[in-house]
């Protein structure tokens, strides 16, 4: 009951992390919001840490550190994968591959679950597809690269559910600090070598004349600043929000079954979707309503096994 209730909780407040970066990306670049966000994130966890604690031991550390260059690299595929499309196939193939992943190492590993949960886990990955899927007018079909792009993600996501299983359970919020500053020091790395790239290019298309400022000029440099700010500032709350998400995955991998917690948070669609209906006004599509009753059947189910 207790890995049920985490795993699906989790979920859906991976989906408002995933939400909140996603505004944030609309307003800055998506490499810097997931820098900004692993930052905030690991402030979060520092603060945190001496009231939860955990154990510094090399495979705490070793793990952890691991956990942060897959969700680096996962982090990577999804947002190519989607710029090159079709949402609405590869946004659900990535969740449906980040649930297979840990949960055929759970089964092989020796997790066990009642008759009713192998149903529940088959159940549960077809409500991620139908909640990920969205109808698209005229859509394409994935070209090879959007695919395998897909793919990657989907399985970096799932070796970090992986790795987080595998550090010590004395270990406390210790994998998930390490996770976060391997995480943001990589994406900064990132930030810092296409800005440089971008200066270079600037000065290279430089004529050496001065243009003089002018009201229009200035007006659109301080809204250019205000939409900065206010993307930092949804890029920080992002990664808070994805603390609170990742801990509760940590919480129940230890409680429960690395197989099941990978399956009910590979619902996390439904989190953003459902407050982009609230905030956004977007429409949600019959299809998704099924997947989403679906998931709660499948976590009911879950609970029982």
């Amino acid at each position: 009951m207790l890995t049920a209730v985490l795993g699906l909780t989790g979920a859906l407040i991976f989906g408002s992390a995933d939400f909140l970066g996603g505004l944030a990306a609309k307003r800055i670049s998506s490499v810097l919001a997931t820098a900004v966000a692993a930052t905030s994130g690991l402030v979060a966890l520092l603060l945190f840490l001496p009231f939860v604690g955990g154990a510094w031991s090399p495979d705490a550390v070793l793990w952890g550190a691991l956990s942060g260059i897959s969700g680096a690299i996962a982090i990577s595929l999804l947002y190519a994968c989607l710029a090159i499309g079709p949402m609405s196939i590869l946004s659900p193939l990535t969740a449906v591959v980040s649930a297979i992943v840990p949960a055929t190492v759970g089964l092989a590993g020796g997790d066990r679950l009642a008759p009713i949960g192998y149903w529940a886990l088959g159940l549960a990955l077809l409500a991620v597809v139908l909640v990920g899927f969205v109808p698209e007018r005229g859509a394409v079909r994935p070209s090879l690269i959007g695919a395998l792009m897909a793919l990657g993600s989907g399985a970096m996501i799932g070796a970090f559910m992986i790795m987080i299983d595998l550090t010590p359970d004395d270990s406390g919020l210790v994998p998930l600090v390490m996770n976060r500053a391997v995480n943001g020091a990589i994406m900064f790395g990132v930030v810092g070598v296409l800005g440089l790239v971008a200066l270079r290019r600037r000065r290279a298309l430089a004529t050496g004349e001065t243009v003089p400022a002018t009201d229009a000029a200035t007006a659109a440099a301080s809204r250019r600043r205000s939409t900065l700010f206010v993307g930092l500032r949804l890029a920080a709350a992002c990664g808070v929000v994805d603390v609170v998400a990742n801990f509760l995955l940590l919480l129940g991998i230890r409680a429960g079954d690395l197989s099941v917690m990978s399956v009910l948070t590979a619902m996390y669609p439904a989190g953003t979707i459902l407050l982009a209906a609230v905030v956004l006004r977007e429409r949600i599509a019959p299809v998704q309503w099924l997947g989403l009753a679906l998931a709660l059947a499948a976590a009911g189910m879950l609970a029982l096994a």
